[in-house]
């Protein structure tokens, strides 16, 4: 992989299509159990990304990484806001003079998952985005150490993202606005686990391209 940013203005442009063409459906959902202004804040986040992704494709990853998630942390508002913020802040750290490549990237990408768990007092099966990004951290760090295939890999990332999404739906939340519903938040994904999912599916979209 590139020792600097390069590929980051082509993912957000991508990333940026993707949220916009399923925003009224994560609008909904996030009405149905939540603020209802998840979408709102991360176009915001990702309208400030795309204003500054000349810059962020000239520098290495971990300053790449640290640009992001204070640009984050200032523009998108909202609980997502923090948690972003702060995970792309660890991934900088992990980053930091490591030459990036698939292994150093499941670590890197580990990182960042576990401050989102700290910041936000969550773990897996509580209905958040982390239903979606604990199985994908998970499955990179699995075949990192199979050795699995790079394709293989980024099929195993779209399939943890997308069933991890999907689980979502029949948890009880526990965390944030949702749980004041208790059980009537069954039967609704949750919108910060979908938007990671379209995300995650973007970027491998992408590298599957490459």
């Amino acid at each position: 992989m590139s020792s600097t940013a390069k590929v980051l203005p082509s993912l957000i442009t991508a990333i940026q299509t993707a949220i916009d063409a399923n925003s009224d459906e994560v609008t909904e959902l996030d009405k149905a159990i939540g603020d209802g202004d998840h979408v709102v804040n991360l176009q915001r986040g990702l309208t400030a990304l795309a204003a500054i992704s000349d810059q962020l494709s000239t520098m290495d990853w971990s300053a790449a990484f640290m640009k992001i998630g204070m640009t984050l942390m200032s523009t998108m508002g909202g609980a997502s806001g923090s948690l972003f913020g702060s995970m792309f802040i660890s991934m900088a750290k992990a980053a930091k003079g490591k030459e990036l490549d698939l292994g150093s990237f499941a670590e890197i990408f580990n990182q960042g998952v576990e401050s989102v768990k700290q910041r936000g007092k969550a773990d897996i099966g509580e209905k958040t985005m982390l239903d979606t990004l604990i199985p994908v951290a998970n499955s990179l760090q699995t075949d990192v150490t199979n050795n699995t295939d790079f394709n293989q890999v980024l099929e195993n990332i779209v399939h943890g993202a997308i069933k991890g999404m999907e689980s979502t739906k029949d948890l009880i939340a526990t965390k944030g606005r949702a749980s004041f519903l208790g059980e009537r938040a069954i039967g609704h994904i949750d919108a910060g686990a979908r938007t990671s999912q379209l995300m995650i599916c973007t970027i491998v979209d992408i590298l599957k391209q490459r």
